[in-house]
């Protein structure tokens, strides 16, 4: 039976040379660009530009891993300003420790000023991203694996994960959380790929929902962990965090759909079109029937409209012979 428990790697650490490469960093920086990519991908496809995603990134990323680092360390701060402790810790970042919680919330903050400068609406830029960032939490989680971290409750299942003997943990074999995690987060993607076709959500509707839909399996997963943390009436704090940012985000949606149903039409203006271009297009097309005839009064104003551009002078001057005669 033992054969069938999840085996955890004996290092997080490769080292190339004099130089860590590590398996925690590895998963963020994939769920990052796979992000990217899948919010690119579905930008595009909603009128918006390819780039847009990533220049926006480059401001949402760094603010996100401050935010979730600043949330971690701020709840759990026993681990780092007890006795015995040691504060530099809090800055390894690369031993683990991001709260989602604080990487969304600074990362959106990130994201309004990369929208901003471009000159975009936030919502649609959520809304195009939320798939990819559930995905890149699910490969995250695996960094946890890595780390032989943040596991749950001992159990005998087939499925359950050795942990061996370390600092702050004890041997044995625990429920897989950082698995049920990852897999409840590809649903959690999959659902909002599925309602945002189904329903054409708009307006932040559809990263309201992966954020619902987040919560609503991180209660229960967090439930099951051991590691140590803060609890408020007996439930763990994160499991809080999760019942209320659920009950928000649920709201968002009920509101925004009857305040600003539909979806946005246009997600990013075109800044490179100058002005009026086109416009010549749509008099040709004015001057045309619904079945294609021509239209008399509108062909004699595209007419006008010719000649005055070619001669330079206004259509009800005379004619060169006309005015001469005049003259003459």
């Amino acid at each position: 039976m033992d054969l069938a428990y999840i085996p955890s790697p004996s290092t997080g650490v490769l080292h190339l040379g004099p130089v860590p490469l590590r398996a925690y960093a590895f998963c963020i920086i994939i769920g990052v660009f796979v992000a990217v990519w899948i919010g690119n991908k579905r930008w595009i496809a909603r009128g918006g530009k390819a780039g847009t995603v990533a220049d926006i990134a480059v401001w949402a990323v760094p603010f996100g891993l401050v935010g979730g680092r600043l949330y971690h360390v701020i709840t759990d701060y026993q681990l780092y300003f007890s006795e015995g402790e040691d504060w530099v810790d809090a800055f390894k970042i690369w031993e683990g420790g991001l709260g989602i919680w604080g990487a969304i919330a600074l990362g959106a903050v990130g994201a309004w000023i990369g929208a901003r400068r471009r000159g975009i609406p936030l919502p649609a830029y959520a809304d195009a991203i939320a798939p990819g960032i559930a995905l890149a939490q699910a490969i995250g989680r695996w960094g946890n694996w890595f780390n032989q971290e943040l596991y749950g409750k001992e159990t005998t299942l087939p499925w359950g994960l050795e942990i061996s003997a370390g600092a702050n943990r004890e041997e044995g074999i625990y429920h897989p959380t950082f698995l049920y995690e990852s897999l409840w987060c590809i649903g959690v993607a999959l659902l909002v790929i599925w309602a945002d076709r189904r329903f054409r959500m708009g307006h932040g509707r559809a990263f309201a929902l992966y954020v619902a839909a987040y919560c609503a399996g991180r209660g229960w997963i967090e439930y099951m962990r051991v590691d140590e943390a803060h609890h408020i009436l007996g439930l763990r704090l994160n499991v809080w965090t999760a019942i209320v940012v659920f009950v928000l985000a649920v709201a968002y949606i009920v509101i925004s759909s009857r305040l600003r149903p539909g979806r946005e039409e246009i997600v990013e203006p075109d800044k490179d079109k100058p002005a009026g271009e086109g416009k010549g297009a749509g008099a040709i097309d004015d001057a045309l029937g619904a079945d294609g005839d021509v239209d008399d009064d509108a062909e004699g104003e595209a007419g006008t409209a010719r000649r005055e551009a070619v001669t330079g002078e206004p259509d009800d001057a005379p004619a060169n012979g006309t005015e001469s005669a005049a003259k003459g």
